[in-house]
């Protein structure tokens, strides 16, 4: 009965180390499951915050250049506004020039007008004073 009872607890005593050899194990491939899942977690983080920061500057990049459109623009119409304001002022030099020839031109009519209205008054008078 003894020798029966050391096979029963020999045979039970590897059983359990059988048994304890797979949990062992399998808490091992479960740890290592779960290191990977770990692992993949941060990949996939670690993708996201590129993914994030290129979107990112993408839209900094795209607001960089409504800026720069919106200062050319700027710059442009300024120009636009410093041809017009200096076309404006050349007319109007023409135009000032052209007044003051205009009234040089009357001057000089009315100038002559008097002096040609005393010489027929001279002439009249002589006329007069010879009669």
């Amino acid at each position: 009965m003894s020798s029966g009872a050391i096979s029963s607890s020999s045979s039970s005593n590897s059983s359990s180390s059988s048994s304890s050899s797979s949990s062992s194990s399998s808490s091992s491939s479960s740890s290592s499951s779960s290191s990977s899942c770990g692992l993949v977690e941060v990949a996939v983080v670690v993708v996201e915050v590129v993914v994030v920061e290129v979107v990112v500057v993408a839209v900094v990049e795209v607001v960089v250049v409504v800026e720069v459109v919106v200062v050319v623009e700027v710059v442009v119409e300024v120009v636009v506004l410093a041809v017009v304001v200096e076309v404006v002022a050349v007319v109007l030099v023409v135009v000032l020039v052209v007044v003051k020839v205009v009234i040089v031109v009357v001057v000089v009519a009315v100038f002559v007008v008097v002096v040609t209205a005393a010489a027929v008054l001279v002439v009249i008078l002589v006329l007069v004073v010879m009669l």
